[in-house]
């Protein structure tokens, strides 16, 4: 044995405790796994893990979309409506807005409107829920595929998108759409929802709603449809443009495919009898729709109506500007195209444009009221809105001229006025009529020319009148002073801010001032209504959203006493009879008026008017491009154009067409105690100068007593005259003109009575007789 140290063996590793060793693999023991196609085969884990995975998306979609979609403000589209404007009748006048649109209560659309569109749109809706999945998913990848605009909406859906949201088709606004339609379905009635989806639909023809749609297609209001209007109504909203038959009439096959499938929806769902179906005929909308634009009178007559509202404190511009009310006037459709008629056949006819410069410059307005009411029946503004924008109804810039001399003679009676020597004012007053003589009693000198400067030397009030005299009118303006004439001007009706009004001294009678033809016609129909004036109204009833809107309180009072306003009538009946105006004896009753002319002949009025209507017509100059006043003189071929020409002619056509359906009224009168008598001239020394109060015991204000006469040389005439145009009894007084009493009327200087029934005669026969004072 060796002694070198010997190598040790290595000390055996002993395993760890808890471990056993492993035993080595074979080299071709491999782990068994999918192959080929099979590994493109997800496994049921992954499938059921995918789908609880998706399941929580869309569960968390749905519930993180619900709470972050809201459903928002109406969009400006949906809430914009138009106003409606209709006459007295309820016929339209116009609408106005950019959107035509009048909402309606879902009661205010017949039922069988209401099941026409759900026939048609959505025949589950009372019964299923607000969307319908599956169409929107197809609508929605449609759109995205982009085949188009596709649809596929419930009720709900359609209403939230017209709405809330926009026209865009985006899978955005298909998702909002849907949430809000959700949440809506929980917040409102099934009927609220249908009501507003019937008041946004688009059918063509620019309306929206069903409301303006009845109106577009078939003149009726939406609670007068019935089934085969309404299916077609109906069947409009898929396809608004094309579906319109009219414009479009190579569809109309696919238009009554359309429509008999809204009607067999209905028979079939139970909301129509089989039987009523099989006898329905398609239902042709009508050809020409009815103009909702402001051409012609309707856009005048809308400004004028919302200017009226406002100043009335009826509605406030701002609310009405939002839309959506409904204004019945008191405009008469019949009188209103009566209007039209008698300023085209009478004036705009017969005017020459291309060979009269002059004639290019003639414009016309007009104003008619009701002298009882107060109520303006009718308004002529010019020859169309669009060409000339400016209304002459209303517009305050050209002189009424003589028009105006009746006020200064009813501020005499009404005030007991004397004349500069101590003589009462009345028809028979006798003034120098001779032209440019100087007014007496006026602190500065003022001369006016009458007419061609023609003198008339003495002449009575009533003959002044009939002649239109400016020396006696501005005498008598002086007389009465011009204060007080003024406010006899506006109590009758005339406008505080009339231009020219004030502080226009004598001249204030040959008027100088600048009143409206509607202000005319206010004025004239308190003479006419025996000096009660009520103030012009244009607005019958007023309602947004089926709720009435209030209007202010109307009252009336007594401007001027009935004896002045009376007297007044009696001098102007006149002047139709056989004075500056007999053309308006066309109208064919009994008539009072007055002529004027403004300065250098820029504008001719004549205002006049019958127990039942008083009616202002005036023709005015004007450049059509400067918009300075012209004189007319030369217009329609004719050396100049006044009050008695085509005023008076328009009158007389419009008055005779106005009340062609109303029974011929007389004028029941009370004059001015000793309206008739017969006075001296100015300075005739026979007779001293009257005291004041003392005219044959009367005094003013005193009713006619018609005891007979009063003076050698003329009547006091006491005829009786009923409303209807019918003669009573009449006893003509005794006196020393050797009157007769019978059963005929009175005779006097003026003529024979009876002026209101056999024709112009004289002013006897508006006198009520005495003995039936007991019926005033």
């Amino acid at each position: 044995m060796s002694d070198e140290p010997q190598p040790q063996p290595e000390p055996q590793q002993q395993p760890e405790k808890g471990w056993a060793p492993r035993e080595p693999l074979a080299a071709d023991a491999k782990k068994p796994g999918r192959t080929g196609w099979r590994r493109l085969v997800p496994t049921w884990r992954m499938v059921l893990g995918g789908f609880l995975i998706a399941a929580v998306l869309v569960v968390g979609g749905f519930f993180l979309g619900y709470h972050l979609v809201q459903i928002p403000a109406a969009n400006a589209l949906a809430t914009q409506q138009a106003n409606v404007y209709l006459y007295a009748d309820g016929s339209v006048i116009a609408r106005d807005g950019e959107v035509n649109r009048e909402n309606v209560a879902l009661s205010q659309i017949s039922q069988d409107a209401q099941h026409a569109v759900l026939a048609a749109e959505d025949r589950d809706f009372y019964t299923e829920s607000a969307v319908d999945p599956q169409a929107m998913v197809r609508a929605a990848w449609n759109t995205a595929t982009g085949k188009g605009r596709q649809s596929g909406s419930t009720i709900t859906q359609q209403y939230v998108k017209n709405y809330y949201l926009r026209q865009e088709q985006t899978v955005t606004r298909k998702v909002k759409e849907f949430f809000i339609s959700i949440k809506l379905d929980r917040e409102q009635t099934k009927d609220q929802i249908l009501e507003g989806y019937l008041n946004t639909s688009f059918f063509g023809r620019g309306a929206y709603g069903i409301q303006s749609a009845a109106h577009a297609y078939y003149g009726v209001d939406a609670s007068e449809l019935d089934a085969g209007r309404a299916a077609y109504l109906a069947a409009l909203v898929n396809a608004p443009s094309q579906y319109d038959v009219i414009t479009h009439p190579e569809n109309r096959d696919t238009v009554e495919d359309r429509w008999n499938y809204v009607l067999d929806g209905m028979v079939a769902e139970g909301w129509l009898e089989a039987s009523e179906r099989a006898g329905m005929k398609f239902p042709m909308p009508q050809r020409t729709t009815l103009s909702t634009s402001l051409s012609g009178q309707r856009g005048y007559i809308v400004n004028i109506v919302k200017d009226h509202l406002v100043s009335e404190g009826v509605v406030a511009e701002a609310a009405l500007d939002t839309g959506g009310y409904r204004i019945t006037t008191t405009l008469q459709k019949d009188k209103q195209d009566a209007f039209v008629d008698a300023v085209n056949d009478k004036l705009m006819d017969r005017l020459d444009k291309k060979n009269r410069k002059v004639d290019t410059y003639v414009r016309a307005g007009g104003a008619s009221v009701d002298p009882r009411s107060g109520k303006v029946v009718a308004m002529y503004n010019g020859i169309d809105y669009v060409k000339q924008y400016t209304p002459n109804a209303t517009r305050r810039d050209f002189q009424v001229g003589s028009s105006f001399k009746p006020f200064v003679f009813t501020a005499a009676v009404e005030n007991g006025s004397r004349t500069q020597d101590g003589r009462p004012i009345s028809p028979n007053t006798v003034y120098d009529g001779t032209s440019e003589r100087p007014v007496q009693g006026w602190s500065g000198r003022y001369a006016p020319e009458n007419e061609d400067h023609r003198d008339y030397g003495d002449i009575t009030v009533r003959e002044a009148t009939d002649k239109s005299v400016n020396a006696v009118y501005a005498q008598m303006a002086v007389d009465v002073g011009p204060d007080k004439v003024r406010r006899t001007a506006i109590d009758l009706g005339l406008s505080e801010k009339t231009p020219s009004l004030d502080d226009a001294g004598p001249s204030i009678a040959l008027g100088v001032a600048t009143a409206s033809v509607l202000d005319m016609a206010e004025a004239y129909a308190t003479l006419a209504n025996h000096g009660e004036h009520a103030d012009y109204t244009m607005i019958e009833k007023v309602t947004r959203n089926g709720e009435n809107v209030e209007l202010p309180e109307r009252t009336t009072r007594q401007a001027v006493s009935r004896q002045a306003a009376d007297t007044t009538t009696a001098v102007l009946r006149g002047v139709v009879e056989s004075g500056t105006a007999t053309a308006a004896q066309t109208a064919g009753r009994p008539a009072a008026g007055k002529t004027g002319t403004a300065e250098e002949d820029t504008a001719a009025w004549f205002a006049g008017y019958t127990p039942d209507l008083a009616t202002v017509v005036a023709v005015m100059g004007q450049d059509p491009e400067t918009a300075g006043h012209q004189p007319l003189y030369g217009a329609m071929g004719l050396p100049r154009i006044n009050g008695g020409g085509a005023p008076a002619e328009i009158w007389g056509q419009y008055t005779r067409h106005a009340l062609a359906d109303e029974p011929v009224k007389s004028f029941d009168l009370r004059l001015q105690p000793g309206a008739w008598k017969t006075q001296p001239p100015p300075g005739d020394s026979s007779t001293g100068p009257s005291e004041p109060g003392d005219d044959d015991g009367d005094t003013p204000g005193d009713e006619d007593t018609g005891d007979g006469p009063t003076g050698p040389d003329e009547p006091e005439p006491t005829q009786d005259r009923t409303d209807d145009g019918g003669t009573g009894d009449s006893t003509g007084g005794t006196g020393d003109d050797g009157g007769t009493t019978g059963d005929g009327p009175a005779t006097g200087d003026d003529g024979a009575g009876g002026d209101d029934d056999t024709g112009p005669g004289g002013l006897t026969g508006t006198l009520t007789e005495s003995g039936r004072r007991d019926l005033w």
